[in-house]
């Protein structure tokens, strides 16, 4: 009966060599994510709102780098859509950045979601 017991496994199937192989492979997934992650970095996205009224640029941390206002779209008697403007394209922005970044991330990771990493 021992030997109907062993037959299904295959010799050096699992092991600390395949965990050893696993795990360079995991940390070489890690380095790339990471060389991926500070070249985004460096990206900047903008987005505008009001047909070009107001423009909006975020970089790749996801940090608002640069907001430019049309003088003719600045109205004191009309502040709130100055501010939904503002709004809309400093959203737009983030929602661009974080796009890419899946984007880019996806590719590294195969599509693989890994806690803590992106």
């Amino acid at each position: 009966m021992g030997k109907g017991m062993r037959a299904g496994k295959k010799p050096g199937s699992g092991g600390a060599g395949n965990m050893q192989k696993q795990l360079q492979q995991v940390q070489m997934m890690q380095k790339k994510i990471e060389e991926v992650q500070a070249e985004l970095e460096t990206r900047e996205i903008e987005a505008t709102a009001g047909g070009g009224a107001v423009s909006i640029t975020a970089n790749g941390k996801k940090e608002i780098v640069k907001v430019v206002i049309k003088p003719e779209v600045v109205d004191p008697d009309d502040v709130e859509m100055l501010q939904d403007l503002i709004l809309v394209a400093a959203n737009e922005s983030i929602r661009q950045i974080e796009e890419m970044t899946q984007s880019e991330m996806g590719k590294v990771t195969g599509g693989l979601s890994i806690p803590g990493m992106i």
